[in-house]
């Protein structure tokens, strides 16, 4: 056997793009928001997380152009040595209070901020316990931790009685954290986080929400699921990113001083890695300003995305309930998925398709997401659409 094998035996992605139906990879050529330019076509853009629509706003463009005016391009090392300007202090001290914990630390993206944080805390006879949703950069992290010999043990998605039982059967003198999305990427579900505190703290576990797609969609004024549950205090860390709210490239955690000194001071994700651009920085900056200067971006976002889950539901599709900006609408197999989307693409509407074995079988979805920006003449057409394919392929009558 070579080890290239498996690379040429791969051959379904060809066979979808054979048929006309591979929905991945779509370069866009022109980006303004809720309406983007694919294959010179204008095309409503009902798959992005750009939650408030911040991307395209001239405050946030033109403070990405001084940085980079003012600092370069790039800045050629880590954090740890020649990566660090004034610009990262400040966005570090921004989040820390906007998020309401005492410190916070950047890391150059929000998928390497999980591994920032969980092997670098859990070590050798502690433990990592996980919700089995949780995104793909927190199993990552976790199988890191697992591979220096610290245990990974996981829970059932959202499922505060397993994880008790979980937590139950490990040894009370080890320390240990409890891993969870806020907000699940894939569904939009929230974390029961009132029945995680509780159980976390009976076992005298200590906790991380990876609030990637929460920031900006609930709690109070955005500041995600702790603050959406009034439980600032009773998380420990919150992990986040600036590619969905904060319209850049970058992530972050927030969360006592002394616990982010630590991972400042021992994490390789943070100190091999060289720093955050400035113009990501500056982005993420000019965004945040935005947010608390207009915190009725989120209520918008909010109302577009419920308006949306009605539509569907009052459509007939099934829809995952929920109250934040991603809106999963149930296809079941593969193959009506892909032509589901493929028609959406030809009408001018763009969504996501998950298929296995990024969801169950008979799972798949078209998974929808919403702005603060779009408009209710984009929000009906793509209601108008999806209720026209919906009835000619069969999924709702």
């Amino acid at each position: 056997m070579d080890l290239f094998d498996k690379c040429k035996a791969f051959t379904r992605a060809d066979e979808v793009k054979a048929s006309g139906l591979y929905p991945y990879f779509r370069a866009i050529e022109a980006n303004e928001g809720p309406v983007v330019k694919i294959e010179g076509r204008d095309i409503i853009m009902a798959g992005s997380n750009n939650y408030l629509g911040l991307t395209a706003h001239p405050k946030v463009k033109q403070a990405s152009i001084d940085a980079v005016a003012e600092y370069g391009t790039g800045c050629s090392g880590s954090r740890y040595l020649t990566g660090t300007l004034k610009i990262h202090n400040e966005l570090e001290e921004r989040l820390a209070a906007y998020m309401g914990k005492e410190s916070c630390l950047l890391f150059s993206t929000g998928y390497q901020t999980a591994q920032g944080i969980i092997p670098t805390l859990v070590q050798r006879g502690e433990f990592v316990v996980s919700d089995k949703d949780n995104h793909a950069c927190i199993v990552a992290a976790n199988l890191m931790a697992k591979g220096a010999f610290a245990g990974f043990e996981r829970y059932k998605h959202n499922d505060m009685d397993d994880l008790e039982r979980v937590l139950a059967k490990l040894p009370e003198d080890k320390p240990k954290l409890v891993v969870s999305d806020g907000v699940f990427s894939t569904t939009g579900e929230i974390v029961d986080l009132p029945r995680l505190v509780k159980a976390a703290h009976a076992h005298n576990a200590r906790i991380l929400i990876d609030d990637a797609h929460a920031v900006g969609v609930i709690g109070k004024g955005g500041r995600g699921t702790a603050s959406e549950f009034d439980m600032i205090d009773e998380v420990d860390m919150t992990m986040g990113t600036f590619s969905k709210t904060f319209s850049s490239l970058g992530g972050f955690v927030v969360g006592d001083g002394s616990v982010v000194n630590y991972i400042k001071h021992h994490a390789p994700a943070l100190i091999f890695s060289a720093s955050p651009t400035p113009a990501s920085v500056a982005a993420a900056l000019a965004s945040l300003d935005l947010v608390e200067e207009n915190p009725d971006l989120v209520d918008r976002l909010v109302e577009n995305a419920t308006y949306m889950r009605n539509g569907y539901t009052e459509l007939g599709f099934k829809v995952i309930p929920g109250r934040t900006g991603v809106v999963p609408v149930i296809i079941g197999e593969d193959e009506p998925t892909f032509i589901f989307w493929r028609k959406l693409f030809d009408a001018g509407i763009f969504v996501n398709a998950f298929i296995s074995p990024g969801v169950p079988p008979g799972m798949a979805m078209l998974r929808t997401s919403f702005m603060a920006t779009h408009e209710k003449h984009h929000l009906d057409r793509i209601l108008e659409v999806s209720g026209e394919i919906g009835k000619e392929l069969g999924v709702i009558s």
